[in-house]
């Protein structure tokens, strides 16, 4: 696989042959506090992410001390100035560009898995909540830390975390912005799993899908994404159709007949 995401200082993307792609936050001196260079450089990975051939899973992790301690001051300084975006303008599909630096990696036909260590805060953990999983570090601390500078949390809260946190518990911390450990983070619905080498571990998982079928991989997340809070009737109807698209396909043929012949598959990317 080969990208043209530019090199800069702030996100990096690697590929790796498995068709695994990592992202990583490189403003380690600032635990990866997200400026609007920040976010620029997100939203340009996520870009070229969707127009990548061959990908089949990403990891999301932070370098130096912490995966990403939350919104830069100057993004809140910048935000009252004449220049300020308009918050309420969709300005990518069904969000604004903050919005997408975390609906992004839902939005990603592969899975995308967070890796957390150090500080997950504010918008850090926003946008870790857009991956579909998250592998987190005990010793890791989070928070919805939004109130504590009078502000709410507008970068898909209020959709990402509904059906993993309990209501109650997700409005208590959002209100008093506790700060609460990854170990705490898997118990709560925050996290999927604790590890103490979160990008070892997120790596892992991520090879293991990439060596899937990644056509009954890509419909497998576009049924979760699509059937969130739909009716019986429209969630079982996807379920069909998505299985009738891919019953007698090469990659479905190519893995019973790996699995029968005991080999590895070759599969045909999308």
């Amino acid at each position: 696989m080969k990208h043209d995401f530019p090199t800069n200082d702030r996100v990096r993307l690697e590929l790796d042959e498995d068709g695994v792609a990592r992202v990583t936050m490189i403003r380690a001196e600032k635990r990866n506090a997200l400026d609007m260079a920040m976010f620029d450089a997100l939203l340009a990975a996520g870009h070229a992410l969707f127009e990548l051939s061959g990908l089949r899973c990403v990891v999301l992790a932070g370098e130096g001390k912490a995966f990403c301690a939350g919104l830069d001051l100057s993004v809140m300084q910048a935000l009252h100035g004449e220049d300020a975006p308009r918050l309420p303008e969709r300005t990518h599909g069904n969000a604004n560009l903050f919005q997408q630096a975390a609906l992004q990696w839902r939005k990603l036909p592969v899975p995308v898995i967070a890796a957390i260590h150090g500080a997950c805060m504010g918008g850090g953990l926003q946008i870790a909540g857009g991956a579909d999983m998250r592998v987190v570090s005990p010793d890791a601390r989070l928070s919805v830390l939004e109130l504590k500078w009078g502000i709410v949390p507008d970068m898909g809260h209020f959709a990402l975390w509904r059906g993993h946190v309990r209501e109650d518990v997700l409005r208590d911390l959002t209100y008093r912005h506790v700060e609460f450990s990854g170990s705490e983070a898997v118990d709560l619905g925050f996290a999927t799993i604790a590890d103490a080498d979160p990008l070892a571990r997120a790596m892992a998982m991520a090879r293991d899908i990439a060596s899937k079928s990644p056509h009954a991989v890509r419909a497998a997340k576009a049924l979760f994404n699509r059937t969130t809070g739909a009716a019986l009737d429209e969630v079982l109807l996807a379920e069909s159709l998505e299985q009738h698209g891919l019953l007698g396909s090469r990659n479905q043929i190519e893995a019973v007949e790996s699995q029968m012949a005991g080999r590895p598959p070759r599969f045909v990317d999308p």
